[in-house]
């Protein structure tokens, strides 16, 4: 199951990432980015879902999703 919640979060992550970043991306790579953004917001902001619960970590994937999509833009999509 936790791998189910990681994809479903992390493509709806990475799909408000790139659209807040306004970044044109396939499907694949807005889960990737999203996905690993999930993993970035899990582990950096950790704390914050034991101190204001789950949505926290929703957030976290998010920030998380949109520094990998900045990253992914700057770097890697010229």
């Amino acid at each position: 199951m936790p791998v189910v919640l990681l994809i479903v979060v992390g493509a709806a992550a990475g799909f408000l990432a790139t659209r807040l970043l306004r970044i044109e991306a396939g499907i694949i790579p807005t889960m990737a980015v999203g996905m690993g953004g999930a993993l970035i917001g899990a582990l950096v902001l950790r704390f914050l879902a034991t101190v204001m619960g789950l949505m926290a970590g929703f957030v976290g994937a998010v920030l998380g999703a949109m520094v990998l999509a900045w990253v992914w833009k700057t770097y890697f999509n010229r």
